[in-house]
């Protein structure tokens, strides 16, 4: 895994993203912001989910106007997301923590500088959102939706608003496809170091949405590329925090909490591996402590993979091992094995605090 690529930090209310921070993971409400409560509601859920960042959409005047009442209710700093409507923009920085706009249907530059000063007026960043399906028609016409479109646009865009003295400033370059998104941002990368916002856009259903978020984000995080991101599903919004910080993790930008290796279903298991990985997952989901444990379901492999774990459950027939950094510490009947295994995990964690 490469290097993180180095970037300007910059803050999204009290969130900071790019430089040394945690690539934060964020997500978008789906309510009509001008319904307060209900915006609100999806917020506080996102909250408890674990999201960093949220993005609420403010299509028209009553949802800019609404923000200040939602901001007052909430934790969580928000992101406006604006499209068409420059003055939408300008309303809601009055409240919010950051603005996205599309230069794809925001680019008349005289709106854009209006944007940029009412930012500058509330030391508030700004967000480039560029999309595959919305380029500038300059863009488009040259080089399609391609990813060196998205690339040449976002690259025209920072440098307006370089010209005009802004710095605070993050880019997302979107595709609903795996291939130009990551293209895209590969090739824009070595051009600046502004903070990149991760996503594949228009994802689709949650099977599909963690299946190319999987291959597009964790080939650009491997990449060292990434300081912020939104997994986009067509589902439940503590589904995308999920995936994300699943993402994370297991492409090892973070380190927290179990790492869970496990046997495939084959013919050697000799146990109910299924409903015991299932019961280990459920009462570890707590620990935050970043271990390596195993849970293994024949002679074949358990030996093995228990010696390298931190703690371990090495199945045989109708009982089995529980290990500690390969050292057997019981042995003990099938069902008794989680129950034990879970007070091991637990103990291990308590001594590396």
């Amino acid at each position: 895994m490469k290097e993180r690529y180095p970037t300007k930090k910059i803050y999204v209310g009290d969130v900071a993203v790019g430089g040394d921070a945690p690539i934060s993971v964020q997500s978008m409400t789906y309510s009509d912001t001008h319904n307060v409560a209900e915006t609100v509601e999806q917020i506080n859920r996102l909250h408890f989910a674990g999201a960093d960042i949220v993005r609420v959409a403010a299509p028209k005047m009553e949802d800019a106007l609404a923000l200040k009442a939602i901001k007052e209710q909430v934790s969580l700093p928000i992101v406006a997301d604006i499209h068409y409507h420059y003055k939408l923009a300008l309303e809601a920085a009055k409240w919010v923590d950051c603005i996205r706009f599309n230069p794809g249907n925001i680019n008349d530059k005289h709106k854009i500088k209006e944007i940029v000063k009412a930012c500058q007026d509330r030391n508030l960043p700004i967000r480039i959102g560029v999309n595959a399906g919305s380029l500038e028609e300059e863009f488009d016409n040259r080089y399609g939706a391609t990813a060196e479109g998205m690339v040449a646009s976002a690259d025209y865009n920072i440098k307006f608003l370089e010209d005009l003295g802004f710095t605070d400033m993050k880019v997302s370059l979107k595709a609903s496809d795996v291939d130009r998104t990551v293209d895209a941002y590969r090739m824009l990368r070595p051009k600046n170091n502004y903070p990149f916002h991760l996503g594949v856009t228009e994802a689709g259903t949650i099977f599909h949405a963690t299946i190319k978020s999987s291959i597009g984000l964790g080939a650009l995080l491997l990449d060292g590329i990434g300081d912020t991101m939104r997994i986009s599903i067509t589902g439940e919004l503590e589904e995308e925090i999920k995936v994300g910080k699943a993402i994370l993790k297991d492409s090892g930008r973070v380190k927290e909490g179990l790492n869970i290796i496990s046997c495939p279903t084959c013919g050697r298991i000799e146990a109910d591996l299924v409903s015991a990985v299932a019961e280990v997952e459920k009462r570890t989901a707590h620990i935050k402590t970043p271990m390596d444990v195993s849970v293994m379901g024949c002679v074949v492999n358990a030996i093995g993979e228990a010696k390298h774990a931190d703690v371990a459950i090495a199945y045989g027939k109708e009982a089995g091992l529980v290990m500690l950094k390969g050292e057997v510490v019981a042995r003990l009947p099938e069902n008794e094995l989680v129950d034990r295994f879970v007070q091991e995990v637990e103990d291990f964690a308590a001594k590396q605090e």
